[in-house]
């Protein structure tokens, strides 16, 4: 970003917008870059409560008459030396006419003259007038090298024993994806709470990092204590994602492998996709962040749903490898395409902005969607290369739900042997994982009410009394399995099996 900066000054672009969250250490990246490379200019910075003073000089020397966007703007335009113009927060006045004018104004007056804005806001939010004339930079959320020096500063301030290179790592790495002031907040907390600062302190960094990273709704850590083992079935998925647990390593970049960009995750609702999900997380042993869509749409202010998006996935980027994980993708965009008359366009800019990513990212999040209906899903989703595999995740086969019923029988400390896992197979033909489970719970409530065991009886008549989904939604469910029979690979490995002979 520097490097971009810094040639866009000395190009003398007049108008540059950038998006960030951190404004004093943004002021000082923008600072030693004029500092070091275009000495003529002198940087001055505006807000709203103090007007224009020289950086690095104190905020009440500002120039008292230049409080008001638009008497700042005329001080810029009057300036005869070289400068760049630093304006925090001008958002709020850029539906403002003469604001807008003002600043075009600016622009037209800064040629041959070495002036250029520097718009600073959290918010994107460019008018169409200015569309042409702003470029639009993202400040980025610190990397390795710059908390590693906010880690040295903490470890000076305490007065700590020199650490090993190992836990220094692990401490870098845990604070990856805040920002500066967070991750100093976040050192002297862990301090604070242990009275030393070593690896050791690194679950008490994480678990503030996820506090702070929740505080916007939109992005969510997840953890999962199951492994890929409490699945039922699903052996062709499981096999994909075992051979894909070291595909983010250096070793697999080394051997000419690229990073993998993500799985879709089509079937029946209750059959284990967002399982499936939570547990590849375990087995790849990286972080799963869970996208909230929903939350990602703001109407409360113009461009806010598409600086919620911008902001998720750049913090998504900045904690790589990790896996993004957006459950019910087809709910999420549906009807992104077509928007214009129902949103003013906002879920086609989303829509368009998130395939952007997808298709350019570089750093390595792994996209993990599931999705129930696909006929709701833009088709541009579907094409060849933006996921690596489409699996699609039918009914349980009977050896499926033999497993299905084995799994959770276990996992609430019951006798396998007592039951004919054959048998219930059978009676829960067209019966989904959920539905399983459900038929199982129902039984154990009738028998714990009758202070008694539950029996094979017990969850063959609560079984029965169960209608699934298969038979409620059936025409759904036959329409989805005609869709994936040829554009979805079957993530039951004796279907996938069964194809390939056939082929």
């Amino acid at each position: 970003m520097k490097e971009e900066l810094s040639v866009l000054l000395q190009a003398e672009y007049p108008l540059i917008y950038l998006v960030t969250h951190e404004e004093a250490r943004s002021e000082r990246a923008i600072a030693s870059i004029v500092q070091r490379e275009h000495k003529s200019r002198r940087v001055f910075v505006w807000s709203l409560t103090y007007g224009f003073y020289e950086y690095g000089q104190p905020v009440n020397s500002g120039q008292q008459s230049t409080k008001a966007p638009e008497p700042a703007i005329h001080w810029v335009m009057d300036r005869r030396e070289p400068g760049v113009f630093i304006i925090k927060d001008l958002h709020p006045f850029l539906d403002n006419p003469p604001t807008v004018r003002l600043l075009r104004d600016a622009i037209a007056s800064f040629r041959g003259t070495e002036k250029s804005i520097i718009l600073m806001s959290p918010i994107q939010q460019v008018p169409i007038e200015l569309e042409k004339d702003v470029v639009l930079m993202d400040f980025p959320l610190p990397d390795m090298t710059e908390l590693n020096q906010v880690l040295s500063q903490e470890l000076t301030r305490i007065r700590s024993a020199p650490i090993d290179d190992s836990a220094r790592e692990k401490l870098l790495k845990a604070a990856l994806g805040l920002t500066r002031d967070e991750a100093e907040k976040v050192y002297r907390k862990a301090y604070v709470t242990r009275g030393r600062l070593t690896e050791e302190e690194v679950d008490v960094i994480l678990t503030e990092k996820k506090w702070l990273i929740r505080r916007n709704g939109i992005l969510e850590y997840m953890e999962e204590d199951e492994t890929l083992n409490s699945v039922g079935g699903l052996d062709e998925l499981k096999h994909w994602l075992r051979q894909r647990s070291n595909a983010f390593t250096e070793r697999a970049r080394e051997y000419g492998l690229p990073q993998p960009k993500g799985m879709l995750i089509l079937g029946v609702p209750g059959c284990g996709k967002s399982l499936i999900a939570k547990t590849t997380s375990r087995l790849w042993g990286m972080p799963l962040i869970r996208l909230d869509m929903g939350r990602v749409y703001d109407g409360s202010m113009v461009g806010r749903s598409e600086a919620n998006l911008r902001n998720a996935l750049k913090t998504a980027e900045s904690i790589s490898p990790a896996i993004l994980f957006i459950d019910e993708l087809d709910k999420a965009f549906a009807g992104g395409t077509g928007s214009a008359d129902s949103d003013g366009g906002t879920s086609s800019r989303i829509f368009g902005s998130f395939l952007t990513w997808m298709q350019e990212k570089k750093s390595p999040v792994f996209v993990m969607a599931t999705a129930n209906r696909v006929e709701r899903l833009p088709s541009e989703f579907l094409r060849k290369g933006r996921f690596d595999e489409i699996f699609f995740v039918d009914l349980p086969t009977p050896e499926e739900r033999s497993d299905i019923f084995r799994i959770h029988l276990q996992k609430r400390s019951r006798d396998v042997e007592r039951f004919d896992l054959e048998q219930l197979a059978k009676v829960s033909e067209g019966f989904s994982g959920a539905e399983i489970e459900q038929a199982l719970i129902a039984a154990m409530y009738d028998a714990f009410a009758q202070g008694r065991e539950f029996t094979q009886l017990d969850i063959i008549a609560a079984t029965r009394a169960t209608l699934p989904l298969s038979k409620t939604m059936s025409e759904q469910v036959m329409a989805l399995r005609d869709w994936a029979r040829q554009r979805a690979r079957p993530a039951a490995s004796s279907v996938a099996e069964y194809q390939r002979m056939e082929f």
